[in-house]
């Protein structure tokens, strides 16, 4: 009955260590291919920090506060890789649009542009509990 036991541990562990190292190897392999090189030469995270590091000055002080409200559900571990690419695609639509200052609209913008669709119920969620009107930005749910 022991050896059983032992047995039936081993086999355990040995699926349990399987399933956390394909797990790793999952998060692992998405970063390496955000890295790889694209047609001109940059990579995803490349452009991103281009875009966070070219409209750094474009951020004031309230618009920071609120994207950091709208990245709160997202767990604690993945919040400063959520803010960056929010923050990235947010500088990127102000590059674009030659604005001298990011707002709240762009914000918003950024937000939805960059996230899945699964994580735009929460920020439905709060425009309204700040009376924001969402009819603008219909088209990009």
């Amino acid at each position: 009955m022991i050896d059983i036991l032992k047995e039936l541990m081993i086999v355990i562990w040995v699926f349990l260590l399987f399933g956390l190292m394909a797990i790793g190897g999952f998060f692992m392999f998405r970063k390496f291919l955000k890295k790889l090189p694209k047609e001109d030469g940059k990579s995803i995270m490349d452009w991103e920090e281009y875009y966070v590091n070219q409209s750094r000055h474009l951020w004031p002080d309230d618009q920071k506060a609120f994207l950091e409200e709208l990245v709160q559900p997202v767990p604690e571990l993945f919040r400063d890789v959520a803010r960056h690419k929010i923050a990235g695609k947010i500088g990127e639509l102000a590059l674009n649009e030659k604005v001298s200052k990011i707002d709240q609209e762009l914000v918003i913008k950024g937000y939805i542009m960059a996230t899945p669709k699964r994580d735009h119920k929460f920020l439905k969620k709060t425009l309204n509990e700040k009376q924001i009107d969402l009819t603008r930005y219909q088209h990009l749910f």
